[in-house]
């Protein structure tokens, strides 16, 4: 299939589960050797989940029809440009390439404005609108430091 074959997927998704307004108007789908292996819509309502984005959904569904969590090899095509969080989730799952149809831009003007978090991204944890407070240091780099020696770890 061609990359417009699974494009025209992820926005077939985004229509149909997001004609009652319920769901907002985003569809996934994850590709590996040509064929697809995950697929997500966005359910944040429904599901009553912020992190139910249809790319975080196609990747989960993904990592779950392969039993892996890495998605190596893999493309992700989404019917619009991921979002922050999504992009992040891209990353984690190692996948190398992303294709999609509306612009960002595209979504804000449609009311899905993620312009607050790219900036706040960029920012110290000191000059971010959501407040933040570091404490039990040596606790916390006690754990990671018994993670990097623990033999049994399974690396991520």
């Amino acid at each position: 299939m061609s990359d417009h074959l699974f494009l025209q997927r992820a926005i077939h998704l985004a229509r149909e589960h997001s004609r009652d307004g319920t769901a907002g108007p985003f569809g996934a789908v994850v590709v590996h050797d040509g064929k697809m292996v995950g697929e997500g819509w966005n359910r944040v309502v429904d599901a009553r989940d912020p992190t139910a984005h249809a790319e975080v959904l196609a990747i989960r569904d993904a990592a779950r029809r392969l039993d892996t969590h890495v998605l190596e090899g893999c493309t992700i095509y989404s019917s619009c440009e991921p979002c922050p969080m999504c992009l992040a989730a891209i990353y984690w799952a190692r996948i190398g390439r992303v294709v999609f149809a509306a612009s960002g831009e595209d979504a804000r003007e449609a009311g899905f404005d993620d312009a607050l978090i790219a900036r706040e991204l960029k920012l110290d944890w000191s000059n971010r609108s959501v407040e933040s407070r570091r404490t039990l240091e040596e606790e916390g780099r006690e754990v990671l430091d018994l993670w990097k020696r623990n033999p049994l770890k399974k690396e991520y």
